[in-house]
Order: structure tokens, then sequence, then C-alpha cells
């Protein structure tokens, strides 16, 4: 073989790896996400770009108040935050979150209630169970979000990923929590 069709093999090859491994990476370990709409403000905004990292629950169980992207009902990927846990009892009343009938704090909803002055920010509703092997999922902005008090808890399965990593805008880039 000649030196130069020797070395466009190498540059084939080299060319064909990364592709490959682009196509590993992307399908199976990380995915990027644009943030459509409004629901989770403030902690996201409007075409903020995420990372997803699909292999977080491989080898783990997902947590309480994680950003989660899944596959939503009406066949589009949506982004919210875990609420409730397989076999959790959720309620909400006078704008406080119970879980299985204690009450726990929402920190990152601190500067959305401040803006409303006083008025809820979460429509009050009855005890949800929610089922094994489901989630209970909310947006942060809860005024503006189609989440499980319309959809209904959301299997496990239909999860892509944990979503917490913003790369875009630059000004923007940090952890979402």
């Amino acid at each position: 073989m000649s030196k130069g069709k020797k070395e466009s093999w190498e540059w084939l090859k080299a060319v064909v790896i990364a592709l490959v491994l682009a196509f590993v990476i992307r399908h199976f370990l990380f995915a990027p996400v644009i943030v459509d709409g409004e629901s989770m403000m403030p902690t996201l905004e409007h075409n903020d770009r995420m990372i997803v990292n699909k292999i977080s629950y491989t080898f783990g169980e997902p947590d309480r108040f994680d950003i989660i992207v899944f596959h939503a009902p009406a066949g589009k990927d949506y982004i919210k935050r875990i609420i409730g846990l397989p076999g959790d009892e959720i309620e909400y009343r006078d704008d406080v979150l119970y879980v299985n009938g204690e009450a726990l704090p929402e920190p990152y909803l601190d500067e959305l209630k401040q803006a409303y002055n006083g008025d809820l920010l979460t429509r009050d509703f009855q005890e949800v169970t929610v089922p094994e092997g489901e989630l209970f999922v909310m947006g942060d902005n809860r005024g503006r979000s189609k989440d499980s008090r319309d959809i209904g808890t959301i299997d496990i399965d239909e999860v892509i990923g944990k979503a917490n990593v913003v790369f875009w805008p630059v000004s923007n880039i940090r952890i979402a929590k």
C-alpha cells in the first residue's frame, strides 16, 4: 500500500471511530435538550440548553427534587422536577408540599413565591398516592406547567435521564438545583 493510501486509510478509520463514539455517547450516555417554555422558571429559562445524563438511573434510583426529562403522553419530551416517588402520598395545602404527611421545604420556589406577593403559587390538590414504578412530577412555575396534576403520574421507564447541567447560553452555564 502506498504512503498516500495508507494515510487516507488511517484518516478514514479515525473518522469512523469518531462517528461511532459520537453515536454511542449521544444515544446511550448524554444528550442535549432545549428547555421549551416557562414551566421550569426561574430554575430554567426558555431556550436554555442542557445536558441529559441518560445513565444516571441505570446505576441509581431517582431522587425527590431531581430535574428529569421524560417522554410525555403527547409524544413530546417534558422537563420537570420529581416531587413524588413510588408509594409516596403527595398533597398541596396552602402552598405547602406534604409528602407522606410531612411538610417539605421547596427552596427552589422561594424566588417565585416572593414574586407572587402572598398569592398561592401552587393550587391545592387532594392527596395522591404515587403507584409503584411511577413518579409524580411538577414544573417549578406551577401556574404555567402541564405536569402530573394534568397528565397523571409518569412511568419510570419513560424517564430519559437527569438534567442538571445548563451549557448554553454561556452566561447561564451552571448546575441547576
